[in-house]
């Protein structure tokens, strides 16, 4: 039985070699790392099945600015599951875990730049549509997706959604030419 649950320092290790299978080069740990030295205001989930960890999804801050007052919630990237132990239903409960925590959290909204078919499913839908863009040009539309938790907060909400800073290196233009586009959509 998979067991969802918050990521422990022993677990570095593991969580590593996960997204290293996953995306199948470093520049996702990286992230991950620079993350965990950088940044107090993470979720970081894993998922273990018998002892072993075979899946990790991490949270981190993003803020959408509109006209300059900011508004504070959450990006999902990376989520990452073991090769042979993905289309088993890992992600979706890495990803429903996830959503239920921030929900607790009184987190207003969740940013994720990934695979419409597999978001959708959560409430995810294009952040175009609340006239939210990504602060990286290159970004597939149908890609960048927002899920509202709170209403009220999200009220009137437009403008860049911003990403901490360790992601910017990762999402320079050529990413989205040179990597194919199931793993391009996945950070």
């Amino acid at each position: 039985m998979i067991t969802i649950r918050k990521e422990r320092t022993e677990d570095i290790p593991q969580i590593r070699d996960i997204n290293l299978q996953a995306f199948g080069q470093p520049a996702e740990t990286r992230i991950i790392e620079a993350l965990r030295r950088n940044c107090a205001a993470f979720l970081s989930l894993v998922a273990e099945d018998d002892g072993q960890l075979i899946g990790h999804i991490l949270f981190t801050p993003v803020v959408i600015d509109p006209d300059g007052r900011g508004l504070a919630g959450m990006g999902l990237a990376p989520m990452a599951v073991l090769p042979r132990r993905q289309r088993q239903g890992t992600g979706s409960a890495l990803v429903e875990r996830g959503l239920q925590l921030l929900r607790q959290r009184a987190c207003p909204f969740v940013i994720v730049l990934g695979h419409p078919q597999f978001y959708a499913r959560f409430g995810f839908t294009p952040a175009s549509r609340r006239n939210i863009r990504s602060q990286w040009q290159a970004v597939p539309d149908e890609a960048f997706m927002l899920l509202v938790l709170d209403q009220a907060a999200m009220q009137g909400v437009s403008g860049t959604a911003c990403y901490r800073a360790e992601f910017n290196e990762a999402m320079q233009p050529s990413l989205f030419s040179s990597r194919p586009a199931a793993a391009t959509l996945q950070l």
